[in-house]
């Protein structure tokens, strides 16, 4: 067999993790053309074809498949190698965290720069969306998810507890009544909340915790857009208390009924005992205890 290039397997696992050769491409930086010069040469050298071309990108093949598993521990091997060469200096590379949109841009990023700080060298991914990154699948190096996963290579740990409840605007409430009790909500009033075909977990489906049959009129996957779209007085809706205490615009209503939620801490069993890992879950774990106070007031 021939020899094969590192960069070829570099580009096989950027294809299978990201299912197209376009977005691989991007996240290698280098332009579709090389990266599929890459594939065919990988392809070529092990004289099997590694992935099936389909509408919506590349599906691994059955040689693919078991391609993988050795590719992703090739992997792993070079970035332990990696860091215990850089871990005089401090710990380096790239970490990606994935995360809720709401607990990345509205708790992790005010805190972030705190832990960037102290390791400069590192560079710190964080993609906060509606929807998760799989650390099962190497999309992440850790996740922050909304429970915990029961299936995959992976190790996962409660990291805290979360509140949400009701809340509605000063003007909306102006115009439209406080409602006293939940069945209120029932008529008179505008809900805003997911598009229900949209929701990527199904830890995000509490309306029905307030009162049985509620549906939101409004909806947006985004919860930054939902928070906006109750601070404008565009009706009532359910956020975490953590963004919505931060926003005057805002007036809880129906405080007896809160949700409580929680995040997990989810990272592939393979690079949980790497520095960059280990360090940032510590930190998180530190930070979370100290904003206890205002994840759950």
């Amino acid at each position: 067999m021939p020899s094969i290039d590192w960069s070829d397997y570099q580009a096989f696992l950027a294809i299978a993790r990201a299912g197209q050769l376009a977005a691989a491409a991007r996240a290698l930086g280098v332009d579709p053309t090389t990266m599929g010069r890459r594939l065919r040469r990988l392809e070529a050298a092990l004289g099997a074809r590694l992935f099936e071309q389909t509408r919506s990108g590349q599906d691994l093949t059955e040689a693919g498949e078991a391609l993988l598993a050795s590719v992703e521990a090739m992997a792993s091997a070079a970035g332990r190698i990696s860091e215990r060469a850089d871990q005089g200096d401090g710990l380096s590379g790239t970490l990606r965290i994935s995360t809720s949109e709401g607990f990345g841009c509205w708790f992790l990023a005010r805190h972030l720069p705190a832990f960037q700080s102290a390791h400069p060298r590192l560079a710190i991914d964080l993609v906060a969306s509606s929807g998760f990154l799989s650390p099962g699948r190497r999309e992440a190096d850790v996740a922050v998810m909304l429970s915990r996963p029961r299936t995959g290579p992976l190790v996962a740990h409660k990291l805290a507890d979360y509140t949400l409840a009701l809340y509605g605007s000063r003007d909306y409430l102006d115009r439209h009544g406080t409602p006293a009790r939940p069945a209120d909500l029932l008529e008179g009033h505008a809900l805003v909340g997911y598009i229900p075909d949209l929701i990527y977990a199904p830890e995000l489906r509490y309306l029905d915790e307030i009162h049985t049959g509620l549906r939101a009129a409004l909806r947006s996957p985004s919860i930054t857009a939902q928070q906006s779209l109750i601070a404008s007085g565009a009706g009532l809706g359910v956020l975490p208390c953590f963004m919505a205490g931060s926003d005057a615009r805002l007036v809880p209503v129906l405080p007896e009924k809160r949700i409580l939620r929680s995040f997990w801490f989810v990272t592939h069993q393979d690079i949980r005992k790497l520095p960059r890992v280990t360090a940032f879950r510590q930190w998180l774990d530190e930070t979370v205890r100290r904003m206890e106070g205002v994840l759950t007031p």
